[in-house]
């Protein structure tokens, strides 16, 4: 099994470069999807938050109100860690049994957003950081996910920065340029992928 770590900054294509990667046949572990999940109406992620937020943080059907939870705490660093104390070692431990099932041959590809803040790296055989400039990151966010610019800025903030994430990088895809410029560069990646899970096989 090639253990991989896929991280970038928000806005920088991350999603776009995982899909793509599954398309070829990696096995997608999905960080944000699991931390979605283990906070669903009844499971104990939920009870967790609302113990530490309060109920403010709920939407009326019971489920979470992401967007007032984020606006709770990446204003906020305490606040910031003591979610991520709640959700990182539930997101953790189902993220290793989706990796137990996916059999030793395969590629596991780890999406993982706060790989790098997290230092996480070492975890994986090899980084993948999907790059962006700021000023990308900052006008896909505006523009396509309708962010405040205030916002962005926040949540751009919230991250390491881009020399932070090249640093733990073994491969380097750039999505500063369209959609299009981005497939023949992930499809190197899985070649790339592909001759080290050889190797190690």
């Amino acid at each position: 099994m090639l253990k991989v770590g896929l991280t970038g900054g928000i806005g920088a294509g991350k999603s776009e470069v995982s899909r793509l990667l599954a398309g070829y046949g990696a096995v997608v572990v999905d960080a944000d999807r699991i931390a979605r999940e283990v906070v669903e109406p009844g499971t104990p992620g939920l009870a967790a938050i609302v113990e530490a937020f309060g109920e403010s943080v709920l939407a009326p059907d019971g489920s979470l109100d992401r967007p007032k939870l984020g606006s709770v705490v990446f204003a906020d660093q305490d606040r910031l860690r003591t979610l991520n104390g709640i959700v990182h070692p539930l997101v953790g431990a189902r993220s290793a049994e989706l990796e137990a099932a996916a059999g030793p041959d395969a590629i596991v590809v780890h999406d993982v957003p706060l790989l790098t803040e997290n230092g996480l790296a070492p975890l994986y055989d090899l980084v993948v950081v999907v790059d962006a400039s700021p000023e990308t990151q900052l006008a896909r966010l505006t523009a396509l996910r309708g962010m405040a610019e205030e916002e962005a800025r926040a949540r751009m903030a919230a991250q390491a920065d881009r020399e932070q994430r090249l640093a733990v990088a073994s491969l380097v895809v750039d999505n500063d340029g369209p959609l299009e410029a981005l497939e023949p560069q992930v499809r190197k990646v899985w070649e790339e992928l592909t001759a080290r899970a050889a190797e190690k096989g």
